[in-house]
């Protein structure tokens, strides 16, 4: 028998995706002028008001009040009745130094040693059923989220869209877990106030949005995926009505509020941390990539069509307490998960070091990550620049997505005959 399955996004004007995007841009900063930087900051966002908190161990002084105005300004913030605008909003900085009894348990005399930031568990997932090998669902919330960001600035087609939307797919699955058809699509996207009533705005919306935005997501799908959207689609658009006040002073934003969305959609699993401000040596975020990494690989290799890998941690423990991995019983090669697991463990250098090194976490790359999710993004190798306190300025080429990269693929293959 088939089923239903639904994921959401939210776009880069939402609340806590605006928290998550100005606390990865303050990692950034400090990563660029010191890599060995330890970074943990959470950011709140309400009307009118940003407040900034958390641990920090650098050899920089950043002007973080710049940065945030910065960031703000970039999302599309920028008008006084928003209320919330990139130059006039409060910014208040509660960082402090980082505990030294936390520091101990990561830094060693030889960096191959460091320990775990914290105890945890992580998972990586990946499905064949995209060509990015991300969950079809959570894939199609994203474009829609990211292609509406598009229009919002391009300014031509749609001219009264606002920064903060969401997004939410349902997906018709047969009972061989193959998508049939787009049953529901939800967006609730800001918008200016129009002259006209209530009812004559929705309708304009609605349709703006079913006759614009939707062919060109639709467009950008491969051949075998674009009868999924057929006429029969039940479109909830901006279903409450007017939607003028939002961003933070319609609703308070936090770092970390919206893992889900960071990850798969809800599907496989997730550990419970969140990844936006924090340094790769939170083992959160860095062994949250290593595991989406080997999970890609391994689904691109043909080992599997669908696979969950867990690691999991101590503070202050270099060596993962253990990996698992499940293949949902679409294992291409004879061994139980069991033994891939172990034959992972061989492959990969999971230890907190490793993975940085592997990954080149220590690189000032997060800002990308923290709208429209952390996986299933496209590797790239981009220049950036970056200003310090005194005026500094310093241009560094970094990868973006490593944890994207199908570099493991013809090992893979080799490690599991393939």
């Amino acid at each position: 028998m088939g089923y239903f399955f639904t994921s959401e996004s939210v776009s880069e004007g939402h609340p806590d995706k605006i928290a998550d995007q100005i606390s990865d841009a303050l990692i950034d900063n400090f990563l660029a002028w010191d890599q060995d930087s330890k970074v943990a900051i959470e950011t709140l966002v309400t009307t009118g008001q940003v407040i900034l908190a958390g641990e920090v161990k650098s050899n920089i002084y950043l002007d973080v009040q710049k940065i945030t105005r910065q960031v703000i300004q970039r999302i599309g913030y920028t008008k006084s009745e928003y209320m919330f605008e990139a130059n006039s909003c409060g910014i208040l900085s509660a960082i402090h130094e980082q505990s030294n009894e936390i520091n101990q348990g990561v830094e060693r005399q030889t960096k191959q040693d460091q320990g775990a930031g914290d105890q945890g568990i992580m998972f990586g997932y990946a499905s064949n059923e995209t060509e990015n090998f991300m969950p079809l669902a959570l894939d199609l919330s994203h474009r829609l989220l990211y292609e509406l960001a598009e229009l919002r600035r391009e300014n031509t087609q749609i001219t009264y869209l606002r920064p903060d939307a969401k997004a939410q797919v349902t997906l018709e699955y047969d009972e061989n877990n193959k998508p049939l058809r787009i049953d529901t699509i939800v967006i609730s996207t800001q918008h200016d106030d129009f002259d006209s009533d209530e009812v004559a705005m929705q309708q304009k919306i609605k349709q703006d949005l079913i006759d614009i935005l939707i062919p060109r997501v639709q467009a950008q799908l491969k051949a075998e995926l674009q009868p999924l959207f057929t006429d029969h689609i039940k479109y909830h658009i901006n279903p409450t009505g007017k939607f003028v006040i939002g961003g933070p002073h319609g609703d308070t934003g936090l770092t970390g509020r919206k893992i889900i969305v960071d990850t798969y959609g809800g599907k496989g699993a997730h550990g419970g941390g969140a990844f936006s401000g924090k340094d790769p040596s939170k083992v959160d975020r860095s062994a949250a990539y290593a595991t989406r990494h080997i999970a890609k690989n391994l689904v691109a290799a043909g080992l599997a069509d669908e696979i969950l890998v867990q690691i999991s941690y101590a503070i202050g423990v270099k060596d993962p307490m253990g990996i698992y991995v499940n293949t949902y019983g679409t294992s291409k090669v004879g061994l139980s998960d069991g033994d891939i697991a172990e034959k992972i463990g061989q492959l990969f250098d999971m230890t907190p070091y490793g993975i940085e090194t592997r990954l080149g976490l220590r690189n000032p790359i997060y800002s990308e990550t923290a709208a429209y999710g952390h996986m299933g993004r496209t590797p790239v190798t981009v220049s950036k620049t970056f200003e310090s306190s005194t005026g500094e300025t310093k241009t560094v080429e970094v990868d973006l997505f490593t944890w994207e990269k199908l570099d493991y693929v013809d090992k893979v293959k080799e490690a599991f005959g393939l």
